[in-house]
Order: structure tokens, then C-alpha cells, then sequence
């Protein structure tokens, strides 16, 4: 497996020593953009680890939420795309129809994109109604080894710990096969 980390624009600076890959916060609803995510993937890109960006859901307009996300998020061919899928500072939460729906729009918005959703232990299992995770389901559970999180779903990348920073081991024997299959998504032209 594969290890990595994901940071916000509260993550000042961080260390890329022994990770393969960087998942950077660039949106949050339709009105935040992380000022530092062009940065933050480049201190990856400089270093050729693998690249995804992340959306923060909120409840409501997740096609105005998708649009946002595409158009602010500083992604380029190859890179993964995630969105967020847990309680807002303001103790709401998105529904697992509009987390379908977003998984949806985003891969309808950028095709030649992995998509992947992220989300805890408890959504997966208690919120979650439909298994859709699109292209790969990001776990978070904090109460296992690395690798071993307490779900029986099939998952791409477990976040393991939040300390000192999210750190994340991805279902990958290389880098280049991380890399290989974040570049691989199958365009889908309209019949």
C-alpha cells in the first residue's frame, strides 16, 4: 500500500518525505475556494507525487456545488477528484441522494477525471443508503491499522489518522499503478 496525505489551507506547510500521493481541499459549498491548493499540488507535482483535489459538501444545490467545484479547483488530466462527505461546522449534513447526485455531476463535468467519495466510518455504515462511491470509496476510521478499516466494502484509500496530519494508505503496489489508474478514467462521449 501506498501512503499519503491530505491537507486544507490550514495545513501552513507539511512534509512530503515518504508519500506518493497529496489530496488538496480546493472548495467547500459553492462560495470557499482554498486560497493555497495551487501551492499546496505543487509542492506535490514538484516532488511527481500523485495529485487529487477535494470539495467539502454542503446540503442543497449540489449541481451549483459540482459547477463550483470543477471551475475553482486547480486539477489537471490525471488527477483525482473527491468530494467530502461528512457534518458541516454547522452540525448539517448532505443526504446520500445528494451525495449521489454530486459524484454524478462532477463525473458528468469532467468524465476524463477519477471521481471518489470520502467519508467516515459512520456515514459509510449509518447515512449511506445507496453504496455509491463512484469511481472509489476513501474511508476514514480512525480505530484500526492502516489498511484495515472496519468496513466490508471494497475501499481505494483508508485515512488512518489525523495526527499530526490526515494521513491516508492507498490500495496501490506503486506509485506508477496509482498514477496509471488516476489517468485511466474511461471518457464516455454521448450517443
Amino acid at each position: 500500500m501506498l501512503k499519503g496525505i491530505d491537507v486544507s489551507s490550514n495545513n501552513q506547510s507539511f512534509s512530503i518525505s515518504g508519500v506518493n500521493f497529496v489530496i488538496v481541499k480546493a472548495t467547500e459549498g459553492h462560495t470557499y475556494t482554498n486560497p493555497k491548493q495551487k501551492q499546496q499540488a505543487a509542492t506535490a507535482r514538484s516532488a511527481g507525487l500523485v495529485v487529487g483535489f477535494y470539495h467539502f459538501l454542503w446540503p442543497g444545490d449540489v449541481d451549483a456545488q459540482a459547477q463550483y467545484f470543477v471551475e475553482h479547483c486547480d486539477s489537471r488530466e490525471g488527477d483525482i477528484l473527491a468530494v467530502d462527505w461528512e457534518t458541516t461546522d454547522v452540525n448539517t449534513r448532505a443526504s446520500s441522494a445528494e451525495k449521489d447526485a454530486i459524484l454524478h455531476r462532477i463525473k458528468a463535468l469532467r468524465p476524463s477525471h477519477r471521481v471518489i467519495l470520502y467519508c467516515n466510518r459512520d456515514f459509510w455504515l449509518h447515512h449511506d443508503t445507496t453504496s455509491h462511491a463512484c469511481d472509489g470509496l476513501w474511508i476514514a476510521d480512525y480505530e484500526c491499522s492502516p489498511g484495515h478499516p472496519h468496513i466490508t466494502a471494497p475501499w481505494l484509500i483508508h485515512q488512518y489518522t489525523r495526527k499530526p496530519l490526515d494521513t491516508n494508505v492507498a490500495r496501490f503496489d506503486s506509485r506508477a499503478a496509482m498514477s496509471s489508474w488516476a489517468g485511466g478514467a474511461t471518457i464516455h462521449t454521448p450517443a
